[in-house]
């Protein structure tokens, strides 16, 4: 009953995936095309981790930000400089999953083997350098100092997210601040950059530009607040990666510092989790046993809410166009992703 339960979520799932980006199906699909033109080299081993990379799939939402922002703020048919910035936006993103997969020392990424896993670390690392410095090759072609910027910037804040991740470590006492300010840094910023680059290249005003900047922003937190929460509550089949390896990696997500705040007793538990990078001391489902006890699931899918209904709020400014209804749309789709 369970996994029928658990397919039929998934096919629903889908089902709203493609009822949202189906408006710009046929993009995506010059975006997954491009993505394959850009991963090919005269290097026969770039070839063939080029494939594996983009043939692990994923519903491309970024690129699809890009687009729809691009559409929503008065652009027109999407032409060759849109696709190629959709696709550069997956380049980094899918950059930043290998590279965050060895730090990690992840072995399951979208339901299959890591990249480092697979091929090792050293790999991995090259893989990853070689997807950022490729993206970048192609934005410069758009000869956009002003898109160059945003992409500079992005990168650098992701590297610095990343980095100050790694301080925290194994601490339980980390603060809603520090953590909001990870989350901003490694997730919410590549949201925001693919949102104003749309506007950028749809040459959006200034009221136009900032909105979708503040939506993406919002969009990126929302985001993540729900995919910490799946990390504890889903399973690896709903995830496409291993479900509740946050706090054995020794990373306190807003669930867990919230719950700790509610319950400092549990302290030392999720230490020894965090330590022995095993859940012995206390079960994950034990953990959510807790969190439901005081309501703290719901808690937190009411903050990642109000980060949606404020990315929402952003675009009152745009006019109201299929592209709009779309993106606003989006929010609440990924916070009910899996539940």
């Amino acid at each position: 009953m369970q996994l029928f339960a658990t397919k039929r979520a998934a096919v629903l799932e889908r089902s709203k995936a493609r009822k949202i980006f189906s408006i710009v199906g046929d993009e995506l699909g010059l975006v997954e095309a491009e993505f394959e033109r850009q991963m090919r080299s005269n290097i026969q081993v770039i070839n063939y981790l080029g494939d594996y990379v983009r043939e692990s799939g994923g519903k491309r939402v970024r690129p699809a930000l890009l687009v729809l922002s691009n559409y929503a703020a008065g652009g027109r048919a999407a032409d060759e400089p849109i696709i190629r910035l959709a696709t550069v936006m997956e380049m980094l993103h899918t950059a930043t999953l290998v590279h965050d997969d060895i730090i990690d020392n992840s072995d399951i990424r979208r339901n299959r083997t890591s990249v480092n896993a697979r091929f090792g670390n050293q790999t991995a690392v090259l893989m990853g350098d070689w997807l950022y410095m490729s993206a970048f090759e192609t934005s410069l072609r758009e000869r956009s100092l002003e898109i160059l910027d945003i992409l500079t910037r992005l990168t650098r804040k992701m590297t610095e997210g990343e980095l100050i991740q790694l301080t925290t470590i194994g601490d339980v006492n980390i603060s809603e601040e520090a953590y909001y300010d990870i989350l901003r840094r490694k997730t919410a910023y590549l949201f925001s950059a693919c949102c104003e680059i749309g506007s950028i290249s749809g040459s959006a005003d200034k009221n136009y530009r900032e909105a979708l900047r503040d939506y993406g922003m919002n969009l990126g937190i929302a985001f993540q607040l729900a995919d910490d929460l799946l990390d504890l509550t889903a399973e690896m089949n709903d995830l496409g990666k291993a479900s509740g390896v946050d706090l054995t990696e020794g990373k306190m997500t807003l669930p867990l510092i919230l719950l700790l705040k509610e319950q400092p007793d549990l302290k030392p538990l999720l230490e020894e989790v965090m330590r022995s990078g095993t859940y012995e001391a206390i079960s994950r489902n034990g953990i959510l046993r807790k969190m439901s006890e005081i309501g703290m699931i719901d808690r937190i899918r009411s903050i990642a809410l109000g980060f949606a209904t404020a990315a929402r709020k952003n675009l009152d400014v745009l006019p109201k166009t299929e592209y709009r209804v779309a993106l606003e749309a989006i929010p609440d789709y990924v916070i009910e992703r899996g539940n």
